[in-house]
């Protein structure tokens, strides 16, 4: 039972408070707690053979887009910390009798709390939210405790398993980068709580190739294991919750609605939001790491358009239906198929590091996402399923890198695709691509790569034009919107689509034009109305914002009283 944690204490006795608990030091005080960057460009977009599906699928996205996504990303800081009286139990940490709140660990404890209290028909996102309030009230003035670096200490840090790579790269692998500029030369133990011999060779693999002067002192130990003084690393993500906003600030402000976040409470909900918009120092340092251990080194066999498959024999082995003639049509715009798992960890990086476009399947591999250079897009092939499970776990990485990181969502294979399968029951379901859902991410990568493909519908290129927009992609949405001249002119949605492109490159004056011809073509839509009195009041065309508002006024009248009130501007144009 050592390796068991009682999840039926109450909170305040089951997790420990780092400004106030004792068996926890930090070598100094945090340079910071966290700190704003700019995110990713990451989307979703439907392809389903099944409009009901493709229905559902927009609906997810837009669901996330508006209450769980922030318009900045929070850097968490990841430190060195000394523990006394540690124990490593199954895949988390203990000090002094209390459990770690620390990144992935804390965070899955926490889940498991909730789950047992669930059974127990007891209101979990209750008890931790009062438990994290006490924690704030406690610290309001508090410090966290400080203590040199012990004489020939070890270091350690739990695994949540060493056969999964995403948890092992984004888990431990870059908690390793805390003994930067730590005078450390003792072991270093990686405590897993599997049976060693699922222990996967890319484990030792990475270590070696990241951090060569660690490797002959990597020791992987199975718990419970017990330390009486060691070093570790950890995580501010969840402290953020156990200190008062007068410490550590807010992030409020880029809460964009309060359905899921709710702020210091640190609900289930809130937790989720803010693990999604979220990057840690660790993964920042390890991408760096990576990066810098590239040099001097040719790679230049590697292609930059690639397809990530599954090698033969690997488990839990889900192919996607449809992946030979995906693979088929990638062929003639120089797309290689590969594994990742044929690679060395150097040129996984490297294969990253230079790619311009990967093609995947939702799995593990997207963690290499990490390596990924700025102006690489990563496609992910998802389901219904991953989206609604699974589509924030990456998105850290897709920060950390800064690469567009775009999602098409398709059918699952099954003898009923039309529902979500219970994960619960059926596990992860491999993706199914339709015939439909083929046409429309060939249309998008076919575009990508400066083909751009002749559609027969408006509301096709529509749709491909914005899906470009949203992932930034300008030169190529017009691109498309050029091609398909001819259908504009009487289309409302592509001049909008145009009108968009142009406000985006703050092309001001073409903006107007395509508004106005976007009017010409549906006198019906007021919201072009009310995008031509903007659009001509930052270029100051008096007569056309007086002619546009008195239209508004006369044809849609109550659009004109909610869209007039309190702007003294708008009155006066009429």
């Amino acid at each position: 039972m050592r390796n068991q944690i009682d999840l039926g204490l109450a909170p305040e006795d089951l997790y420990l408070n780092p400004a106030q608990d004792k068996g926890i030091a930090f070598l100094t005080q945090p340079e910071f707690w966290w700190r704003l960057r700019d995110p990713a460009i990451i989307e979703a977009f439907a392809a389903s053979e099944h409009d009901s599906v493709n229905t559902k699928i927009e609906a997810q996205v837009r669901q996330i887009r508006r209450h769980r996504s922030f318009p900045k990303v929070a850097e968490f800081n990841v430190v060195p910390v000394v523990l006394h009286e540690a124990v490593f139990r199954k895949s988390y940490a203990t000090a002094a009798g209390k459990c770690l709140l620390n990144g992935a660990s804390g965070e899955r404890l926490l889940n498991r709390f909730g789950w047992e209290r669930a059974k127990a028909h007891e209101d979990p996102d209750l008890a931790l939210s009062r438990y994290f309030a006490e924690c704030q009230a406690l610290n309001t003035d508090a410090r966290l405790p400080l203590a040199s670096l012990p004489t020939q200490v070890d270091f350690a840090v739990e695994c949540r398993n060493t056969f999964n790579y995403f948890h092992f790269l984004t888990e431990t692998l870059c908690q390793l980068c805390v003994l930067d500029g730590v005078a450390f030369d003792g072991r270093v133990f990686l405590h897993f709580p599997n049976h060693p011999d699922k222990t996967r060779a890319f484990v030792l693999a990475f270590i070696r190739a990241l951090f060569p002067e660690l490797a002959d002192r990597v020791i992987l130990a199975r718990a419970p294991h017990d330390h009486p003084v060691v070093l570790s690393a950890y995580s501010f993500k969840l402290t953020y919750f156990q200190m008062p906003p007068s410490v550590v600030g807010s992030l409020d402000p880029l809460a964009q609605s309060d359905v899921s976040w709710r702020g210091h409470l640190g609900t289930r909900t809130t937790r989720a939001v803010l693990s999604m918009n979220t990057v840690e120092t660790s993964l920042l340092r390890l991408r760096k790491r990576a990066l810098d251990a590239l040099a001097g080194q040719d790679f230049s066999h590697l292609p930059k358009r690639f397809y990530i498959a599954r090698a033969p024999g690997q488990a839990r082995a889900r192919k996607m239906h449809g992946e030979d003639a995906l693979l088929d049509l990638l062929a003639p715009f120089g797309f290689v198929r590969l594994a990742f798992e044929d690679l060395s960890p150097l040129e996984q990086i490297a294969l990253m590091a230079g790619a311009e476009i990967m093609i995947s399947p939702h799995g593990a591999g997207f963690s290499n996402m990490l390596f990924a250079n700025p102006k690489a897009t990563v496609i992910e092939l998802g389901t219904l399923q991953t989206a609604q499970i699974r589509w924030g776990d990456f998105w850290p990485l897709a920060h950390a890198s800064g690469c567009r990181y775009v999602s098409f969502i398709v059918d699952h294979l099954g003898e009923n695709p039309i529902d979500v399968p219970d994960f619960s029951s059926d596990g992860l379901v491999p993706p199914k691509l339709s015939e439909r859902g083929l046409g429309r991410l060939m249309a998008y990568v076919a575009a990508l790569c400066g083909h751009v493909p002749r559609l027969r519908r408006a509301a096709d290129v529509a749709r491909l034009a914005g899906q470009l927009l949203r992932t930034d992609q300008l030169a190529s949405c017009e691109a498309v919107l050029q091609r398909h001249a001819d259908l504009q002119a009487t289309d409302a949605e592509l001049c909008l689509m145009h009108a968009d492109l142009h406000k985006r490159r703050e092309e001001w004056g073409n903006e107007l034009v395509c508004l106005l011809a976007a009017w010409a073509a549906d006198t019906g839509r007021w919201q072009t109305l009310v995008q031509i009195l903007w659009s001509t009041r930052r270029l100051g065309k008096g007569e056309v914002q007086a002619w546009a508002a008195r239209l508004l006024q006369s044809e849609f009248p109550e659009r004109w009283a909610e869209v007039a009130r309190d702007r003294d501007w708008l009155q006066q144009a009429v």
